[in-house]
């Protein structure tokens, strides 16, 4: 008989991966590169996750790489912070994918912010090739 110390050890491995796995994206497009490659996984911060705010999203800086809901787009975009400015009392920033030759079309405000980059240093902390499976079952 399976001792409950071994189906604890399962729930709790099973709630670290469901967990681990809310905090991973996988990179779909070559825009930030050479930050990372389409078919990478970035790890991130939620702005939101079950109610714990990982971080603000009315605190992030020029440099940063954020996830966003973009009005031109219908997936969240991974771009980074490139400019931050007042329009009318409301902050907006202005976001641009690394390989982009243009700044992305429209002003970001904070509400659109879900997720932030983590970084270790300056650079993102990123599991190469792996996401291609998922592009793969997604047909991306």
């Amino acid at each position: 008989m399976v001792e409950y110390k071994e189906i604890a050890t399962y729930i709790v491995i099973l709630i670290i991966v469901l967990i681990a796995a809310q905090h991973l994206n996988v990179v779909v497009s070559g825009s930030m590169e050479p930050a990372f490659y389409r078919g990478d996984i970035v790890a991130v911060q939620k702005a939101d996750f079950l109610g714990i705010h990982e971080f603000d999203p009315h605190d992030i800086q020029v440099g940063d790489i954020v996830v966003y809901d973009a009005r031109w787009f219908d997936q969240p975009v991974i771009h980074r912070v490139i400019n931050i400015t007042e329009i009318n009392g409301t902050t907006m920033y202005v976001i641009k994918g690394d390989n982009n030759a243009r700044a992305d079309p429209y002003y970001v405000t904070a509400d659109q912010i879900h997720e932030r980059v983590i970084t270790w240093g300056d650079s993102p902390i990123v599991i190469p090739y792996i996401g291609h499976v998922s592009l793969l079952l997604r047909g991306l």
